[in-house]
């Protein structure tokens, strides 16, 4: 994309904005964390949001993850990941991720043919643990937690319960998905 996703504009906020005010209508801002590179610069967010580094670097999302989970204070049982390039996601979704979770440690979505690491919902307490021992033994995929953790997979229909049309799944991975986004979203791309 030529910058950091969590600066680009989309409307009168940045991406990471965004998503963390949508996230905040369904979680405490206090129970945010979000995982930067490290050097990485984020925007102006809430107080109550801990920003913490990623503490190696290269060994991808599967990383960030424990980094998150191990800032969040004890009392956070269960808790929502995302990507910083969800500018759809929708409240709904997160409630009805934390709803299909039950007594499992993941409640991950698959649609499109895809599990949707990204956007599920993790029980903290046997989630670290997990992802701690799947980085002592160099794996590094999201995906090897549902051989590890007992899991929900969210099919399509009870996902489409919650969003129709699966906007919370979509992500902005080239320039062109973005100022589509924008235009779906009715703001004006940027200028070149």
């Amino acid at each position: 994309m030529g910058q950091s996703k969590a600066w680009l504009a989309f409307g009168p906020e940045c991406l990471l904005q965004r998503v963390i005010r949508i996230v905040g209508e369904v979680v405490d801002t206090d129970a945010i964390v979000v995982v930067a590179a490290p050097g990485q610069e984020c925007p102006p967010l809430p107080d109550s949001v801990r920003i913490v580094r990623d503490p190696v670097a290269g060994r991808g999302p599967l990383q960030g993850l424990a980094a998150g989970l191990a800032a969040l204070p004890a009392s956070v049982e269960v808790v929502f990941a995302t990507a910083t390039d969800a500018p759809f996601l929708r409240p709904a979704w997160i409630r009805g991720l934390y709803e299909w979770l039950g007594a499992n440690d993941l409640a991950i979505p698959f649609a499109d043919g895809f599990h949707h690491p990204l956007s599920a919902v993790y029980r903290r307490a046997t989630t670290l643990p997990a992802i701690e021992n799947l980085l002592r033994q160099d794996r590094l995929r999201l995906l090897d937690l549902m051989g590890t953790l007992r899991t929900h997979v969210v099919v399509e229909n009870e996902l489409r319960r919650v969003d129709p049309e699966l906007a919370s799944l979509r992500n902005l991975n080239t320039p062109e998905a973005y100022v589509k986004a924008l235009s779906d979203a009715g703001f004006p791309a940027p200028l070149p």
